[in-house]
């Protein structure tokens, strides 16, 4: 019995001896292994917040916490312009819905003239009413004066250039001379030799819109008439220079490639479509701002 109470001792010693394996480090002597290391770190801190105790300079957050302080200073421009821009947006958007409004009314009502029948044009028009037939459909009949044609250009139509033939139509019976837009021709026969078959001669009937006169925009140059360059229709001008009425008639005739096809081998003016062409782009505005 004494011999191997003897080994056994001698065993539990080696193993008590030899590292601790992973399941021994589970223990409760790994635990305080690591108790110690955090234990030593907390130390650290705490040495550490002592000697920033000791620092005159340095100030507690609880001792002194923070507060609000007024400086007194006005805010800088960068500040009143981010305020200002959701505003205005709301105003701008705001005017382009009443633009909508109004631009959808005048095409409704330009609408309703289209689909009435033609009326013949009157001996003399008041240019001053003019406004209350704006896209009214008229005819006329009497004489184009092709010595008093007036190119306006340049215009463009499908990626070619060319320009407006605007004559003169002169009636009989002394019931005065309009301006009529004719159409497009392409640049290649701006010369009349070059396009007898659109130069009818004797008595024509014209059917058009009857327009109110265009306004310049500030990009487009001034007409040079002593040179016959023009560049946007000046009625009140081409009236002058022809004896006409300032009243302006638009050729219309109907939607055909293969008419305007054949127009446009010809050199006949390709006239526009008896349709409402104003641009209502509101809607996007208002979305945009």
């Amino acid at each position: 019995m004494r011999s191997v109470l003897s080994a056994l001792n001698r065993t539990a010693a080696t193993a008590w001896a030899q590292p601790p394996t992973t399941a021994a480090m589970r223990g409760p002597r790994a635990a305080f292994k690591f108790d110690s290391i955090c234990a030593r770190c907390r130390r650290q801190q705490v040495r550490s917040y002592q000697n920033m105790a000791d620092d005159p300079r340095w100030l507690s957050v609880v001792d002194n916490p923070a507060r609000i302080v007024r400086t007194g200073r006005k805010h800088g421009p960068g500040l009143i312009i981010l305020a200002l821009i959701p505003i205005i947006s709301f105003g701008l958007g705001a005017w382009q819905i009443q633009r909508l409004d109004w631009k959808t009314k005048l095409i409704s009502k330009f609408e309703d003239r289209l689909v009435k029948p033609p009326l013949p044009l009157p001996s003399r028009v008041d240019p001053d009413a003019v406004n209350e037939f704006d896209y009214r459909r008229v005819y006329a009949t009497g004489r184009l004066r092709h010595d008093q044609e007036m190119l306006v250009g340049p215009r463009m139509r499908e990626g070619e250039d060319g320009f407006l033939v605007v004559t003169p139509l002169e009636r009989d019976g002394g019931r005065g001379t309009v301006l009529v837009n004719r159409g497009w021709i392409s640049r290649s026969l701006e010369d009349q030799k070059s396009r007898a078959a659109g130069l009818p001669q004797g008595e024509v009937t014209v059917e058009g819109l009857l327009r109110e006169p265009w306004k310049k925009n500030m990009f487009t140059p001034d007409n040079k008439p002593e040179d016959g360059k023009f560049y946007f229709p000046d009625v009140e001008q081409m009236a002058q220079l022809t004896g006409s009425q300032p009243i302006w008639i638009e050729q219309t005739m109907v939607p055909d490639m293969v008419e305007a096809y054949d127009r446009a081998a010809k050199g006949i003016p390709i006239g526009r479509a008896a349709e409402v062409n104003l641009r209502n782009n509101h809607s996007q505005y208002i979305f945009t701002w």
